[in-house]
């Protein structure tokens, strides 16, 4: 399979993009290397190579989930451009 310059009109045109000729032509030509890449890999033997979703392993790096004290209202509000009755006070945002 390959992509033809009509292909990259069609795409363009559903995107709402004006490509130049020069721009057509080569994003044709960077969409063929790609699917010639794919074609590559498909001559792989991946028999037996268990299917993954990541190249590394993954691993969890957050902290456990514990109870702990929060900050207080004052330290919360200490740097706050404006505060009323304890809260931040920002502008309306809703007529």
């Amino acid at each position: 399979m390959s992509i033809t310059l009509k292909d990259v009109e069609h795409v363009a045109k559903l995107a709402r993009l004006e490509l130049t000729e020069q721009e057509k032509e080569q994003f044709t030509g960077q969409l063929n290397a790609i699917l010639k890449y794919a074609e590559k890999l498909n001559q792989l033997d991946t028999e037996g190579i268990e299917p993954t979703s990541h190249v590394l392993p993954v691993t969890n790096v957050m902290r456990e989930d514990e109870n702990r004290e929060s900050v207080s209202n004052e330290t919360a509000l200490k740097n706050a451009p404006d505060e009323e009755d304890g809260q931040f006070k920002v502008p309306a945002v809703l007529e």
